[in-house]
């Protein structure tokens, strides 16, 4: 394994931990069969212990993906691990994933538990498990800032139990490049049997440097493998980006000297797929992945681009899911057309049905617009997939009528548990009278703690996409909408919202693992 990067994913587990971002089951299987498709090595599927409905996510995942190894996240407990087991039963190549905090800071204020203590209790939940599945990863939570002396007996002892993967996380973005894969060199030089394990490097991004702090075990380090998210999701500032890390290996295989096994091709509608499910819209100057990371403004760049195109592309954007070709989907296309651009997206759907049925969402989307871009068929795409999920709430139709100097109204239509209603408000605005005339028929009683518009293609006759975060007894979940017309997107978002609410996802976030 010494030539090949492995990825980790974690979008679904430590990515779901960001606020407003948690997932159905359905959404996380829709997620994981499209990490498959892009070849991801692992894909940390859920904790397992944390509730039933993680559980369930991770038994589907595993009874669904057979490319990619499926994890499961335990405390270093005998119950935790055998849930994670028993959820990852029917998979082809299942990992129990076990952490433990060794920072003097967590064993006493969180854990209050001796260094002794948790060395006994780290080797004991690694022997256990190897009763259960043959490939064991331990993490010390809060490695980064651990004693280094107390780190070593602990690795020392969990790979001598019988753990395959060693994960060093910088469980609080603390660490700075040089000096984390200096830390990981460390560990691997006096660590005696080190070499008995794969070192992996998970980092998160408070002080902007995930990526870097990665490829930095990486490259000084010796890690093999890397912990990452799509779009670099996650609580606080976010994970490492999966994207980044992966293109920054291809394109400088110079310097690192390491082989992937991921399917570039797939990376853009993965991101896609994470952000339309999550609502966490990628900005456009996000690298790889962001509208604008390979347009070229200035009037040099272009004359250079167009002379040589790597003059100022270090990459070609065909590599990583940007489609090349030119032609312009409208009205008049016919449904070849419209295959043959899934396929150059690499959009992938389940079957003929689904694709006649996204086809005819498509002719209507093109009887109100006169070009389709790309955005829009990803969009129209992830939409569909979602529509056949039976939800409590579904949009029908929408009227409003704004005046300056009067105060607007709306009238809306959706489905309540299969039966139609119709409801009037009046608002602010137009947006706010439709989500009053809503809220006024279902009486949710939740709070809206974010409202945000995208535009999913650069015209005034653009899609519009918006997201709806609600929050209700403890609970943060996000909607989105998209469609020409803003309002109705977001009476669409806000109903998408409403409908994660009402569902019966039971959900719990790992105590102490960010």
């Amino acid at each position: 394994m010494a030539d090949k990067l492995i990825i980790f994913d974690t979008t679904l587990r430590d990515g779901e931990q960001s606020p407003g971002a948690s997932m159905t089951r359905d959404e996380k299987l829709r997620i994981a069969r499209q990490l498959e498709r892009l070849k991801v090595d692992v894909i940390e599927a859920g904790f397992a212990a944390s509730s039933n409905g993680d559980f369930e996510c991770i038994k589907a995942i595993a009874d669904a993906v057979r490319g990619s190894s499926i994890c499961s996240l335990a405390r270093a407990n005998d119950r935790d691990i055998a849930r994670a087991a028993e959820a990852l039963k029917n998979a082809e190549r299942a990992r129990i994933h076990i952490f433990l905090a060794t920072s003097a800071l967590h064993m006493e204020k969180k854990l209050r538990m001796t260094p002794d203590q948790v060395y006994e209790q780290a080797q004991q939940a690694v022997r256990f498990a190897r009763n259960l599945a043959a490939d064991i990863e331990f993490s010390p939570e809060d490695g980064y800032r651990s004693d280094v002396d107390f780190l070593c007996r602990v690795l020392e002892a969990v790979i001598q139990a019988g753990a395959t993967t060693i994960n060093v996380p910088d469980t609080v973005g603390y660490a700075i490049p040089e000096l984390y894969g200096d830390f990981i060199r460390t560990l691997r030089e006096r660590i005696p049997n080190s070499d008995k394990a794969i070192w992996s490097v998970h980092c998160h991004n408070d002080l902007g440097m995930a990526v870097a702090n990665s490829l930095a075990g990486v490259k000084i380090g010796g890690a093999r493998q890397v912990e990452c998210t799509i779009n670099g999701l996650g609580e606080r500032a976010g994970n490492c980006s999966l994207e980044e890390v992966v293109m920054a290996v291809k394109t400088r295989q110079d310097y690192f000297g390491l082989e992937l096994g991921i399917d570039t091709r797939h990376i853009l509608a993965t991101s896609r797929l994470v952000s339309q499910t999550t609502g966490f819209v990628v900005q456009p100057n996000k690298a790889v992945v962001g509208a604008n990371a390979f347009a070229h403004t200035s009037g040099i760049h272009q004359d250079g681009v167009l002379k040589a195109r790597d003059t100022y592309e270090i990459m070609r954007a065909e590599d990583v899911g940007w489609s090349a070709n030119k032609i312009v989907l409208g009205k008049l296309s016919g449904r070849n057309a419209f295959k043959q651009r899934l396929q150059e997206l690499n959009v992938h759907m389940e079957s003929e049905s689904e694709i006649n049925s996204a086809f005819a969402r498509f002719k209507e989307l093109a009887d109100r617009k006169n070009e389709i871009f790309d955005e829009d068929i990803v969009a129209l795409i992830n939409e569909e997939s979602i529509a056949h999920v039976r939800d409590a709430y579904s949009f029908v139709s929408l009227s409003q009528h704004s005046e300056t100097g009067e105060r607007p109204q709306a009238s809306i239509v959706f489905t309540a548990n299969g039966q139609e209603v119709r409801s009037s408000s009046e608002g602010n605005g137009p947006v706010d009278a439709s989500l009053k005339a809503i809220e006024a028929h279902v009486k949710s009683g939740a709070e809206m703690v974010l409202y945000s518009v995208n535009a999913i293609s650069g015209s005034t006759e653009s899609q519009g996409e918006v997201t709806v975060r609600l929050q209700n007894n403890g609970r943060i979940v996000n909607g989105v909408g998209a469609d020409p017309d803003i309002v109705v997107a977001s009476a669409k978002a806000y109903l998408s919202a409403l409908n994660k609410l009402q569902s019966k996802v039971d959900r719990v976030v790992a105590q102490g693992w960010p």
